[in-house]
């Protein structure tokens, strides 16, 4: 009794802010089975993110090996390649027929000017009344209207006019060309002209398939060449071909063209090396196959 007294007095005067403690009884002892599986108390539960690394791929982590983004770049650019490969062999194979142009045909170095042509005509002229005037005074003499000796001198000019009229005897007085033979030799430079620029147009036409070297020169793309382009593309060129600056137009179109095709043909063996360098026996034996 004195105890439990004693013991309740010391209850009383503890601080009521602490809880009361009393004495439960003994814990139940485990079973052998659920000790077994229950999970050592002392196992280091791994943290929050510490063991992700293992268990992730590889190319999740960022630090994947970059072989097959390697294959696909290195597979783009062998597709560019051989596109642009075959893009250049079809530009000079449709514009190959470029360097058959002979430029003196072109050119027309040798064709009479226009101060020439003019002295020519004007000295026609003159020999063209000197005769008519010879001819009607010995017509006149022998109606009677003049004397006889002046429409007999009449005729041996009119005679020796007509000989003078003649190529041979006249080259013989002469080396200046007749105004005939100026128009005859115009004309069969520009026959000639026109006859070279059928044999480069073909069947398919040059001037508009080498259009496309517009991408080497971009002279190409000038206006003064569209209507050129528009007649070529018809097959029309050489029915269009009349006069000299005709002539000279489609000269200074293919001088563009054929600058351009020399230009292209560089990119052409240069992309071709490139291939030889990279490996890629593919675009390097097509190249090889059609250059």
């Amino acid at each position: 009794m004195a105890e439990n007294r004693s013991s309740s007095n010391r209850q009383a005067k503890a601080s009521p802010d602490q809880p009361l403690l009393r004495q439960g009884r003994s814990a139940d002892p485990v079973p052998e089975e659920d000790r077994q599986e229950a999970p050592d108390a002392t196992a280091r539960i791994p943290a929050k993110g510490e063991g992700d690394e293992a268990s992730v791929p590889a190319d999740a982590t960022g630090e994947a090996p970059t072989d097959s983004n390697d294959e696909r770049v290195t597979a783009v650019e062998k597709t560019i390649a051989e596109s642009r490969q075959r893009k250049l062999r079809l530009m000079l194979r449709q514009c190959d027929r470029v360097m058959l142009m002979d430029f003196d045909i072109l050119a027309m170095p040798g064709w009479p000017d226009n101060y020439t042509v003019a002295v020519a005509r004007r000295s026609r002229d003159i020999w063209l009344f000197c005769t008519l005037v010879a001819a009607i005074t010995f017509l006149s003499g022998m109606t009677g209207f003049v004397p006889a000796w002046i429409a007999g001198g009449g005729f041996g000019a009119f005679v020796i006019l007509l000989l003078f009229g003649l190529p041979a005897i006249r080259g013989l007085i002469t080396r200046r060309p007749s105004y005939l033979d100026l128009i005859i030799k115009r004309r069969r430079m520009l026959q000639d002209a026109r006859k070279h620029i059928a044999h480069l147009e073909g069947a398919e036409g040059l001037v508009w398939q080498c259009a496309r070297l517009a991408e080497f020169n971009a002279s190409l793309r000038a206006t003064r060449y569209s209507e050129l382009r528009a007649l070529s593309e018809r097959r029309a060129v050489p029915k269009h071909i009349t006069r000299r600056e005709h002539v000279r137009l489609y000269l200074m179109y293919l001088l563009e063209a054929e600058k351009a095709y020399g230009r292209a043909e560089k990119a052409f063996f240069e992309g071709h090396q490139q291939a030889l360098d990279q490996g890629w026996e593919s675009v390097a034996a097509r190249s090889e196959g059609s250059a």
